[in-house]
């Protein structure tokens, strides 16, 4: 299966594992899974890290080549991510959260979230 990990559950992965659900563990361990982050995480990190938010304060471009390194693929920003946020159903307000649920629902991913608002949307969408 091809995972698409929310920002937080990548800066858990990444930095405080002991932070991931069970679930959470079990789907990024698992060897079939395939295991993505998004662009717009590494954006998302880089603007509230520069806000001095608690909960961001990693560093986007180690956080890139760590996650590189350790087998993670990257999936950028295309402009038919950009048009499927167009239609998505107001559900949730913050954009990065809107752009991974696009991403997920054009590339034909799993998105999996920490986030119970982002899991109300429909499609390919796991809560951990």
């Amino acid at each position: 299966m091809r995972l698409l990990l929310d920002t937080h559950l990548l800066l858990w992965a990444a930095g405080e594992p002991k932070k991931l659900s069970a679930a959470a563990r079990k789907l990024i361990t698992n060897q079939r899974n395939a295991l993505y982050f998004s662009t717009a995480s590494l954006w998302e990190i880089a603007i509230k890290r520069a806000l001095g938010r608690d909960d961001f304060r990693a560093d986007p471009g180690v956080l890139r080549h760590g996650l590189l390194a350790g087998g993670y693929e990257e999936l950028p920003i295309t402009g038919d991510h950009a048009v499927a946020v167009g239609v998505l159903a107001a559900l949730h307000k913050d954009p990065f959260d809107r752009m991974l649920v696009a991403q997920a629902a054009v590339e034909g991913m799993t998105l999996v979230t920490v986030d119970e608002q982002v899991a109300k949307y429909p499609g390919s969408i796991r809560h951990v």
